[in-house]
Protein backbone atom coordinates (compact mmCIF):
# COMPACT_ATOMS: atom_id res chain seq x y z
CA UNK A 1 0.00 0.00 0.00
CA UNK A 2 1.88 3.60 -1.20
CA UNK A 3 1.50 6.67 0.90
CA UNK A 4 -0.35 9.17 -0.18
CA UNK A 5 1.01 11.87 -2.63
CA UNK A 6 0.95 15.56 -3.32
CA UNK A 7 0.90 16.87 -7.07
CA UNK A 8 2.76 20.64 -7.50
CA UNK A 9 2.09 20.43 -11.32
CA UNK A 10 -0.03 18.34 -13.74
CA UNK A 11 0.60 18.17 -17.12
CA UNK A 12 -2.41 17.48 -19.57
CA UNK A 13 -1.02 16.30 -22.50
CA UNK A 14 -3.75 16.33 -24.89
CA UNK A 15 -5.77 18.87 -26.76
CA UNK A 16 -9.18 19.83 -27.76
CA UNK A 17 -12.31 19.75 -25.50
CA UNK A 18 -10.95 16.72 -23.80
CA UNK A 19 -8.20 18.72 -22.13
CA UNK A 20 -10.25 21.64 -21.24
CA UNK A 21 -12.38 19.33 -19.09
CA UNK A 22 -9.31 17.76 -17.19
CA UNK A 23 -8.29 21.50 -16.80
CA UNK A 24 -11.66 22.34 -14.88
CA UNK A 25 -11.50 19.49 -12.70
CA UNK A 26 -8.16 20.69 -11.83
CA UNK A 27 -9.07 24.26 -11.02
CA UNK A 28 -11.73 22.82 -8.73
CA UNK A 29 -9.39 20.48 -7.28
CA UNK A 30 -6.34 23.64 -6.82
CA UNK A 31 -3.92 22.22 -8.49
CA UNK A 32 -1.49 24.04 -10.44
CA UNK A 33 -2.02 22.98 -14.33
CA UNK A 34 0.48 22.68 -17.97
CA UNK A 35 -1.18 21.86 -20.71
CA UNK A 36 0.44 21.26 -24.82
CA UNK A 37 -0.11 23.10 -27.08
CA UNK A 38 1.06 22.65 -31.45
CA UNK A 39 1.48 26.36 -33.25
CA UNK A 40 -1.36 25.61 -35.23
CA UNK A 41 -3.43 25.71 -31.86
CA UNK A 42 -1.89 28.77 -30.81
CA UNK A 43 -5.18 30.64 -30.42
CA UNK A 44 -6.90 27.28 -28.13
CA UNK A 45 -9.04 28.15 -25.28
CA UNK A 46 -7.07 25.68 -23.25
CA UNK A 47 -3.75 27.55 -23.29
CA UNK A 48 -5.30 30.66 -21.59
CA UNK A 49 -7.49 28.40 -19.48
CA UNK A 50 -4.25 26.20 -17.68
CA UNK A 51 -1.68 28.23 -15.63
CA UNK A 52 0.96 27.24 -18.11
CA UNK A 53 0.90 25.99 -21.75
CA UNK A 54 4.33 24.18 -23.13
CA UNK A 55 4.77 24.29 -27.00
CA UNK A 56 5.46 21.00 -28.79
CA UNK A 57 7.08 20.19 -32.21
CA UNK A 58 6.33 17.80 -34.96
CA UNK A 59 6.70 17.21 -38.35
CA UNK A 60 2.99 16.94 -38.12
CA UNK A 61 0.08 18.28 -35.41
CA UNK A 62 -0.32 14.25 -34.25
CA UNK A 63 3.57 13.38 -34.42
CA UNK A 64 4.07 16.24 -31.71
CA UNK A 65 1.70 15.19 -29.36
CA UNK A 66 3.13 11.50 -29.53
CA UNK A 67 6.72 12.13 -29.01
CA UNK A 68 7.23 10.81 -26.10
CA UNK A 69 11.14 12.27 -25.19
CA UNK A 70 9.78 15.71 -25.98
CA UNK A 71 6.75 15.15 -23.26
CA UNK A 72 8.78 14.02 -20.98
CA UNK A 73 11.62 16.49 -20.94
CA UNK A 74 9.23 19.28 -20.96
CA UNK A 75 8.33 17.32 -17.34
CA UNK A 76 11.84 17.74 -16.51
CA UNK A 77 12.46 21.33 -17.51
CA UNK A 78 9.05 22.38 -16.10
CA UNK A 79 8.89 20.84 -12.75
CA UNK A 80 6.00 18.59 -13.74
CA UNK A 81 5.29 15.90 -11.29
CA UNK A 82 2.15 14.08 -12.82
CA UNK A 83 0.75 13.88 -16.35
CA UNK A 84 -3.00 13.20 -17.09
CA UNK A 85 -2.86 11.75 -21.05
CA UNK A 86 -7.13 12.26 -21.37
CA UNK A 87 -7.58 9.78 -24.22
CA UNK A 88 -6.67 8.79 -27.63
CA UNK A 89 -2.61 10.15 -28.03
CA UNK A 90 -0.47 8.67 -25.51
CA UNK A 91 -3.46 7.32 -23.38
CA UNK A 92 -2.86 3.59 -23.29
CA UNK A 93 0.54 3.82 -24.47
CA UNK A 94 2.46 2.11 -21.93
CA UNK A 95 6.10 3.01 -23.20
CA UNK A 96 4.78 6.54 -21.78
CA UNK A 97 4.21 5.38 -19.02
CA UNK A 98 7.64 4.02 -17.84
CA UNK A 99 9.39 7.26 -19.12
CA UNK A 100 7.55 8.78 -16.76
CA UNK A 101 8.19 6.61 -14.19
CA UNK A 102 11.81 6.93 -15.00
CA UNK A 103 11.78 10.65 -14.94
CA UNK A 104 9.95 10.48 -11.50
CA UNK A 105 6.70 11.55 -13.09
CA UNK A 106 3.10 10.19 -12.17
CA UNK A 107 1.13 8.76 -14.75
CA UNK A 108 -2.70 9.52 -14.06
CA UNK A 109 -3.86 6.03 -15.19
CA UNK A 110 -3.13 2.30 -14.72
CA UNK A 111 0.03 0.99 -14.61
CA UNK A 112 1.97 0.01 -18.01
CA UNK A 113 2.03 -3.81 -17.36
CA UNK A 114 -1.86 -3.49 -17.08
CA UNK A 115 -1.96 -1.62 -20.29
CA UNK A 116 -0.18 -4.05 -21.96
CA UNK A 117 -2.16 -7.14 -20.84
CA UNK A 118 -5.70 -5.16 -21.84
CA UNK A 119 -4.29 -3.54 -24.74
CA UNK A 120 -3.62 -6.75 -26.46
CA UNK A 121 -6.95 -7.74 -27.97
CA UNK A 122 -5.99 -11.77 -27.90
CA UNK A 123 -4.08 -11.46 -24.60
CA UNK A 124 -6.87 -9.43 -23.01
CA UNK A 125 -9.58 -11.98 -24.47
CA UNK A 126 -7.33 -15.29 -22.76
CA UNK A 127 -7.15 -13.78 -19.61
CA UNK A 128 -10.75 -12.73 -19.50
CA UNK A 129 -11.62 -16.61 -20.37
CA UNK A 130 -9.37 -18.10 -18.33
CA UNK A 131 -11.02 -16.63 -15.44
CA UNK A 132 -14.67 -17.56 -16.18
CA UNK A 133 -15.76 -14.48 -17.62
CA UNK A 134 -17.95 -15.04 -21.26
CA UNK A 135 -16.42 -14.52 -24.85
CA UNK A 136 -18.01 -14.90 -28.01
CA UNK A 137 -16.47 -17.98 -29.75
CA UNK A 138 -13.51 -16.87 -31.72
CA UNK A 139 -9.92 -18.15 -33.01
CA UNK A 140 -6.25 -16.59 -32.98
CA UNK A 141 -4.03 -15.84 -35.69
CA UNK A 142 -0.96 -17.88 -34.28
CA UNK A 143 0.99 -17.54 -38.22
CA UNK A 144 -0.21 -20.45 -39.89
CA UNK A 145 -2.31 -18.53 -42.26
CA UNK A 146 -4.40 -22.35 -43.43
CA UNK A 147 -4.91 -23.31 -39.93
CA UNK A 148 -6.66 -19.53 -39.43
CA UNK A 149 -8.35 -19.96 -42.32
CA UNK A 150 -10.02 -23.77 -41.36
CA UNK A 151 -10.78 -22.77 -38.04
CA UNK A 152 -12.70 -19.27 -39.15
CA UNK A 153 -14.54 -21.59 -41.12
CA UNK A 154 -15.06 -23.86 -38.31
CA UNK A 155 -17.14 -21.43 -35.74
CA UNK A 156 -19.11 -20.70 -38.17
CA UNK A 157 -20.02 -17.64 -40.20
CA UNK A 158 -20.35 -14.42 -39.90
CA UNK A 159 -17.26 -13.35 -38.22
CA UNK A 160 -15.71 -10.81 -37.64
CA UNK A 161 -11.83 -10.06 -38.13
CA UNK A 162 -10.13 -7.43 -36.11
CA UNK A 163 -6.56 -6.37 -35.36
CA UNK A 164 -5.05 -7.48 -32.12
CA UNK A 165 -3.37 -4.12 -31.35
CA UNK A 166 -6.30 -2.43 -33.04
CA UNK A 167 -8.93 0.30 -31.81
CA UNK A 168 -11.56 2.69 -33.33
CA UNK A 169 -13.14 0.40 -35.83
CA UNK A 170 -10.11 0.43 -38.42
CA UNK A 171 -9.29 -2.66 -40.34
CA UNK A 172 -12.16 -4.52 -38.73
CA UNK A 173 -14.48 -6.56 -41.54
CA UNK A 174 -16.76 -8.64 -41.44
CA UNK A 175 -16.95 -12.00 -43.37
CA UNK A 176 -20.41 -13.68 -44.11
CA UNK A 177 -18.93 -16.67 -46.50
CA UNK A 178 -15.84 -18.41 -47.27
CA UNK A 179 -15.74 -16.63 -50.67
CA UNK A 180 -12.43 -14.62 -50.41
CA UNK A 181 -11.98 -15.02 -46.66
CA UNK A 182 -8.43 -15.97 -47.47
CA UNK A 183 -8.04 -12.06 -49.27
CA UNK A 184 -9.72 -10.64 -46.24
CA UNK A 185 -7.39 -12.04 -43.91
CA UNK A 186 -4.57 -10.51 -45.77
CA UNK A 187 -6.28 -7.40 -45.88
CA UNK A 188 -7.20 -7.16 -42.33
CA UNK A 189 -2.95 -8.18 -41.77
CA UNK A 190 -1.66 -5.61 -43.84
CA UNK A 191 -4.16 -2.79 -42.17
CA UNK A 192 -3.26 -3.83 -38.92
CA UNK A 193 0.38 -3.21 -39.51
CA UNK A 194 -0.24 0.10 -40.90
CA UNK A 195 -2.64 1.09 -38.04
CA UNK A 196 -0.64 -0.08 -35.22
CA UNK A 197 2.50 -1.66 -36.29
CA UNK A 198 1.33 -4.96 -35.38
CA UNK A 199 -0.09 -7.94 -37.98
CA UNK A 200 -1.78 -9.84 -35.84
CA UNK A 201 -5.13 -10.59 -35.95
CA UNK A 202 -8.14 -12.59 -35.24
CA UNK A 203 -11.77 -13.30 -35.36
CA UNK A 204 -14.37 -14.09 -33.22
CA UNK A 205 -18.33 -15.29 -34.33
CA UNK A 206 -20.00 -12.00 -35.31
CA UNK A 207 -23.06 -11.40 -33.57
CA UNK A 208 -26.27 -9.91 -35.92
CA UNK A 209 -27.94 -7.10 -34.23
CA UNK A 210 -26.27 -6.57 -31.39
CA UNK A 211 -25.53 -3.27 -28.96
CA UNK A 212 -22.57 -2.24 -27.39
CA UNK A 213 -22.93 -1.75 -23.96
CA UNK A 214 -19.99 -1.27 -22.10
CA UNK A 215 -19.49 -0.58 -18.49
CA UNK A 216 -17.23 2.36 -16.51
CA UNK A 217 -15.24 0.96 -13.37
CA UNK A 218 -12.85 2.69 -11.23
CA UNK A 219 -10.08 0.73 -9.18
CA UNK A 220 -7.90 2.18 -6.27
CA UNK A 221 -4.09 1.07 -4.95
CA UNK A 222 -5.95 -0.48 -1.70
CA UNK A 223 -7.56 -3.26 -3.93
CA UNK A 224 -11.18 -1.61 -3.86
CA UNK A 225 -13.20 -1.49 -7.23
CA UNK A 226 -16.48 -0.15 -7.66
CA UNK A 227 -18.49 0.22 -11.75
CA UNK A 228 -20.64 3.55 -11.84
CA UNK A 229 -23.32 1.44 -14.14
CA UNK A 230 -23.43 1.04 -17.23
CA UNK A 231 -23.18 2.64 -21.10
CA UNK A 232 -25.03 1.86 -24.51
CA UNK A 233 -23.05 3.12 -27.17
CA UNK A 234 -24.99 0.84 -30.24
CA UNK A 235 -25.43 4.30 -32.53
CA UNK A 236 -22.02 4.42 -34.74
CA UNK A 237 -20.92 4.75 -37.90
CA UNK A 238 -17.75 2.94 -38.98
CA UNK A 239 -17.48 1.21 -35.63
CA UNK A 240 -17.15 4.88 -34.30
CA UNK A 241 -19.55 5.93 -31.50
CA UNK A 242 -21.98 8.78 -32.15
CA UNK A 243 -24.90 8.71 -29.17
CA UNK A 244 -24.37 7.60 -26.32
CA UNK A 245 -26.79 6.85 -23.27
CA UNK A 246 -27.55 6.04 -19.99
CA UNK A 247 -28.85 3.66 -18.37
CA UNK A 248 -29.01 1.21 -21.24
CA UNK A 249 -32.83 0.92 -22.51
CA UNK A 250 -32.17 -2.53 -23.38
CA UNK A 251 -31.28 -4.28 -19.57
CA UNK A 252 -33.79 -5.13 -17.22
CA UNK A 253 -32.02 -5.20 -13.15
CA UNK A 254 -30.74 -8.92 -13.39
CA UNK A 255 -28.98 -8.33 -16.65
CA UNK A 256 -27.68 -4.51 -15.32
CA UNK A 257 -26.58 -6.27 -12.29
CA UNK A 258 -25.02 -9.42 -14.15
CA UNK A 259 -23.03 -7.82 -16.41
CA UNK A 260 -21.52 -4.75 -14.26
CA UNK A 261 -20.33 -7.20 -11.52
CA UNK A 262 -18.78 -8.90 -14.73
CA UNK A 263 -16.88 -5.59 -15.27
CA UNK A 264 -15.75 -5.37 -11.82
CA UNK A 265 -14.80 -9.36 -12.13
CA UNK A 266 -12.44 -8.39 -14.65
CA UNK A 267 -10.97 -5.08 -13.44
CA UNK A 268 -10.52 -6.68 -9.73
CA UNK A 269 -8.24 -9.45 -11.70
CA UNK A 270 -6.03 -6.95 -13.34
CA UNK A 271 -5.86 -4.86 -9.69
CA UNK A 272 -6.79 -2.17 -11.71
CA UNK A 273 -6.44 1.26 -10.85
CA UNK A 274 -7.86 4.41 -11.95
CA UNK A 275 -10.66 4.87 -14.67
CA UNK A 276 -11.46 2.53 -17.07
CA UNK A 277 -14.39 0.79 -19.33
CA UNK A 278 -15.09 -3.02 -19.88
CA UNK A 279 -16.87 -3.08 -23.10
CA UNK A 280 -18.94 -5.65 -24.39
CA UNK A 281 -21.39 -7.51 -27.21
CA UNK A 282 -25.00 -7.87 -26.16
CA UNK A 283 -26.33 -10.26 -28.41
CA UNK A 284 -30.74 -9.98 -28.91
CA UNK A 285 -31.08 -12.81 -26.48
CA UNK A 286 -29.66 -11.28 -23.98
CA UNK A 287 -26.44 -13.26 -23.92
CA UNK A 288 -23.15 -10.67 -23.47
CA UNK A 289 -19.63 -10.92 -23.95
CA UNK A 290 -16.43 -9.29 -23.38
CA UNK A 291 -14.74 -7.19 -26.04
CA UNK A 292 -12.25 -5.37 -24.68
CA UNK A 293 -11.12 -2.56 -22.12
CA UNK A 294 -10.16 0.73 -22.52
CA UNK A 295 -7.36 1.81 -19.91
CA UNK A 296 -8.17 5.13 -19.84
CA UNK A 297 -10.86 7.75 -19.77
CA UNK A 298 -13.73 7.38 -22.05
CA UNK A 299 -14.82 10.58 -24.30
CA UNK A 300 -18.69 9.24 -23.36
CA UNK A 301 -18.11 9.81 -19.18
CA UNK A 302 -19.83 12.21 -18.81
CA UNK A 303 -23.28 10.79 -19.00
CA UNK A 304 -22.05 8.55 -16.32
CA UNK A 305 -21.06 11.47 -14.32
CA UNK A 306 -24.67 12.73 -14.91
CA UNK A 307 -26.73 10.41 -13.75
CA UNK A 308 -23.96 9.78 -11.00
CA UNK A 309 -22.75 12.81 -9.71
CA UNK A 310 -19.20 11.34 -9.63
CA UNK A 311 -16.56 13.60 -11.00
CA UNK A 312 -14.34 10.75 -13.01
CA UNK A 313 -11.28 13.30 -13.77
CA UNK A 314 -11.16 14.21 -9.91
CA UNK A 315 -11.31 10.32 -8.87
CA UNK A 316 -8.45 9.72 -11.81
CA UNK A 317 -6.66 12.91 -9.94
CA UNK A 318 -7.06 11.21 -5.78
CA UNK A 319 -6.65 7.52 -7.30
CA UNK A 320 -3.30 9.11 -8.80
CA UNK A 321 -2.11 10.68 -5.52
CA UNK A 322 -2.89 7.42 -3.66
CA UNK A 323 -6.16 8.18 -1.97
CA UNK A 324 -8.66 5.35 -1.34
CA UNK A 325 -12.04 5.49 -3.71
CA UNK A 326 -14.37 8.71 -2.86
CA UNK A 327 -17.39 5.93 -2.91
CA UNK A 328 -18.59 2.56 -1.74
CA UNK A 329 -20.45 0.10 -4.35
CA UNK A 330 -23.73 0.69 -2.65
CA UNK A 331 -23.40 4.66 -2.73
CA UNK A 332 -23.31 5.15 -6.31
CA UNK A 333 -26.90 5.29 -7.79
CA UNK A 334 -28.17 6.12 -11.41
CA UNK A 335 -30.30 8.86 -11.06
CA UNK A 336 -32.11 10.29 -14.47
CA UNK A 337 -31.43 9.40 -18.10
CA UNK A 338 -28.42 10.89 -20.01
CA UNK A 339 -27.14 11.16 -23.41
CA UNK A 340 -24.39 12.38 -25.28
CA UNK A 341 -23.94 13.44 -28.67
CA UNK A 342 -20.68 13.85 -30.40
CA UNK A 343 -20.71 16.99 -32.81
CA UNK A 344 -17.85 16.14 -35.65
CA UNK A 345 -16.76 18.05 -38.36
CA UNK A 346 -18.43 15.64 -41.04
CA UNK A 347 -20.63 15.32 -44.02
CA UNK A 348 -23.27 12.82 -42.58
CA UNK A 349 -24.95 12.84 -46.22
CA UNK A 350 -21.60 12.51 -48.14
CA UNK A 351 -20.61 9.02 -46.16
CA UNK A 352 -19.53 11.25 -43.38
CA UNK A 353 -16.79 12.50 -45.34
CA UNK A 354 -14.69 14.80 -43.18
CA UNK A 355 -15.32 18.47 -43.08
CA UNK A 356 -12.97 21.67 -42.95
CA UNK A 357 -13.66 25.81 -42.15
CA UNK A 358 -12.94 28.23 -40.02
CA UNK A 359 -15.42 28.85 -37.56
CA UNK A 360 -17.40 32.08 -37.86
CA UNK A 361 -19.89 31.58 -35.59
CA UNK A 362 -20.38 29.17 -32.36
CA UNK A 363 -22.85 29.25 -29.76
CA UNK A 364 -23.85 26.34 -27.44
CA UNK A 365 -26.66 25.51 -25.90
CA UNK A 366 -27.65 26.84 -22.51
CA UNK A 367 -30.62 25.60 -19.98
CA UNK A 368 -31.42 23.11 -17.38
CA UNK A 369 -29.84 19.42 -17.29
CA UNK A 370 -27.52 20.83 -20.22
CA UNK A 371 -23.74 20.35 -21.04
CA UNK A 372 -21.58 21.62 -23.45
CA UNK A 373 -17.47 20.46 -23.61
CA UNK A 374 -15.94 21.60 -26.43
CA UNK A 375 -11.74 23.36 -27.26
CA UNK A 376 -13.22 24.76 -30.43
CA UNK A 377 -13.77 28.78 -30.60
CA UNK A 378 -14.73 31.26 -33.21
CA UNK A 379 -11.83 31.96 -35.70
CA UNK A 380 -10.75 28.15 -35.20
CA UNK A 381 -9.59 26.67 -38.10
CA UNK A 382 -10.70 23.04 -38.36
CA UNK A 383 -8.62 20.90 -40.35
CA UNK A 384 -8.62 16.78 -41.08
CA UNK A 385 -5.21 16.89 -38.81
CA UNK A 386 -7.08 15.52 -35.77
CA UNK A 387 -10.11 13.30 -34.93
CA UNK A 388 -13.05 14.64 -36.51
CA UNK A 389 -15.21 15.00 -33.37
CA UNK A 390 -15.26 18.88 -32.20
CA UNK A 391 -17.65 19.21 -29.28
CA UNK A 392 -20.12 16.89 -27.19
CA UNK A 393 -23.07 17.93 -26.45
CA UNK A 394 -24.32 15.77 -23.00
CA UNK A 395 -27.39 16.50 -21.36
CA UNK A 396 -29.91 15.29 -18.13
CA UNK A 397 -33.35 14.56 -17.61
CA UNK A 398 -35.59 12.50 -15.41
CA UNK A 399 -36.09 9.36 -17.79
CA UNK A 400 -35.48 8.70 -21.05
CA UNK A 401 -37.81 10.00 -23.34
CA UNK A 402 -37.35 13.50 -21.66
CA UNK A 403 -33.51 13.28 -22.13
CA UNK A 404 -33.92 12.95 -25.96
CA UNK A 405 -36.29 15.95 -26.04
CA UNK A 406 -33.93 17.67 -24.42
CA UNK A 407 -30.84 16.85 -26.25
CA UNK A 408 -33.20 17.67 -29.26
CA UNK A 409 -33.59 21.22 -28.12
CA UNK A 410 -30.23 21.41 -27.53
CA UNK A 411 -29.46 20.55 -30.51
CA UNK A 412 -31.43 23.33 -32.02
CA UNK A 413 -29.96 25.83 -29.62
CA UNK A 414 -26.65 24.52 -31.02
CA UNK A 415 -24.81 27.46 -33.82
CA UNK A 416 -21.51 26.70 -35.58
CA UNK A 417 -21.33 28.44 -38.56
CA UNK A 418 -18.43 28.02 -41.26
CA UNK A 419 -17.84 24.68 -40.71
CA UNK A 420 -20.46 21.61 -41.85
CA UNK A 421 -21.25 19.69 -38.97
CA UNK A 422 -23.37 16.33 -38.19
CA UNK A 423 -25.35 18.20 -35.50
CA UNK A 424 -28.50 18.14 -37.88
CA UNK A 425 -27.96 14.43 -38.25
CA UNK A 426 -27.82 13.46 -34.71
CA UNK A 427 -31.18 15.56 -34.35
CA UNK A 428 -32.68 12.90 -36.92
CA UNK A 429 -31.22 10.17 -35.03
CA UNK A 430 -32.59 11.85 -31.79
CA UNK A 431 -36.27 11.80 -33.68
CA UNK A 432 -36.31 8.11 -35.48
CA UNK A 433 -39.35 6.23 -33.68
CA UNK A 434 -36.54 3.05 -33.69
CA UNK A 435 -34.40 5.25 -31.48
CA UNK A 436 -37.21 6.60 -29.56
CA UNK A 437 -38.42 3.12 -28.70
CA UNK A 438 -35.34 1.68 -27.72
CA UNK A 439 -34.70 -0.49 -30.76
CA UNK A 440 -31.46 -0.02 -31.32
CA UNK A 441 -27.81 -2.13 -32.60
CA UNK A 442 -24.55 -1.31 -34.09
CA UNK A 443 -26.17 -1.55 -37.19
CA UNK A 444 -28.90 0.99 -36.75
CA UNK A 445 -27.46 3.90 -38.91
CA UNK A 446 -26.78 1.35 -41.81
CA UNK A 447 -30.05 -0.22 -41.49
CA UNK A 448 -32.09 3.37 -41.13
CA UNK A 449 -30.27 4.83 -43.62
CA UNK A 450 -33.58 5.71 -45.97
CA UNK A 451 -35.13 7.51 -43.01
CA UNK A 452 -32.29 9.83 -42.26
CA UNK A 453 -31.70 11.88 -45.04
CA UNK A 454 -31.86 15.61 -44.75
CA UNK A 455 -35.28 17.60 -43.80
CA UNK A 456 -36.89 19.05 -46.36
CA UNK A 457 -37.20 22.89 -46.30
CA UNK A 458 -40.89 24.60 -46.15
CA UNK A 459 -41.40 26.58 -48.98
CA UNK A 460 -41.65 29.69 -46.57
CA UNK A 461 -38.59 29.08 -45.06
CA UNK A 462 -36.90 28.64 -48.36
CA UNK A 463 -38.61 31.55 -49.55
CA UNK A 464 -37.00 33.55 -46.42
CA UNK A 465 -33.12 32.39 -46.85
CA UNK A 466 -33.37 32.84 -50.38
CA UNK A 467 -32.86 36.41 -49.65
CA UNK A 468 -29.20 35.94 -47.58
CA UNK A 469 -27.62 34.28 -50.93
CA UNK A 470 -25.89 37.68 -51.88
CA UNK A 471 -24.50 38.25 -48.64
CA UNK A 472 -21.11 37.22 -47.74
CA UNK A 473 -20.57 34.66 -44.51
CA UNK A 474 -19.80 37.45 -42.22
CA UNK A 475 -22.64 39.55 -42.96
CA UNK A 476 -24.86 36.20 -42.93
CA UNK A 477 -23.48 36.17 -39.00
CA UNK A 478 -23.80 39.42 -37.90
CA UNK A 479 -27.78 39.02 -39.12
CA UNK A 480 -28.48 35.96 -37.43
CA UNK A 481 -29.45 37.32 -34.07
CA UNK A 482 -32.70 38.92 -36.20
CA UNK A 483 -33.46 35.99 -38.19
CA UNK A 484 -37.11 34.70 -36.89
CA UNK A 485 -36.35 31.04 -38.40
CA UNK A 486 -34.55 28.03 -36.49
CA UNK A 487 -31.08 28.34 -36.47
CA UNK A 488 -30.73 24.62 -37.70
CA UNK A 489 -32.66 24.75 -40.92
CA UNK A 490 -30.72 27.96 -42.02
CA UNK A 491 -27.71 26.73 -41.29
CA UNK A 492 -28.38 23.97 -43.28
CA UNK A 493 -28.93 25.99 -46.07
CA UNK A 494 -26.05 28.24 -46.10
CA UNK A 495 -24.10 25.22 -46.35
Amino acid sequence: MSAVRSFKKVLVANRGEIAMRILRTLKDLGLPSAVLYHRQEIESPALSFADEAFEVFGDTPVSAYLDIPQIVELCKTHGVDAVHPGYGFLAENAAFVRALDAAGVCFIGPRPEVMNLMGDKIGSRDFVAERGFPIAPSVIDDGDEDKLIASIIEIGFPVLIKASAGGGGKGMQIVREADGLRDIVATAKVEAQRYFGDPRVYAERYIESPRHIEVQVLGDEHGNCVHLWERECSIQRRFQKVIEETPSPALTPELRKDICESAVGIAKATNYTGAGTIEFIFAPNGDYYFLEMNTRIQVEHPITEMVTGVDLVAEQVRIAMGHPLSYRQEEIKQVGHAIECRICAEIPDDDFAPAAGKVLMLRPPVGEGMRFDSGSYEGQKVGTAFDSMIAKLIVHAEDRDAAIARAGEALEQFVLLGVETNSDYLGRLLRHPAFIAGETNTGFIKDHAADLGPDALSADLQTAVLATAALSDRQFVAMMDEVPYPYRLMKEWRN
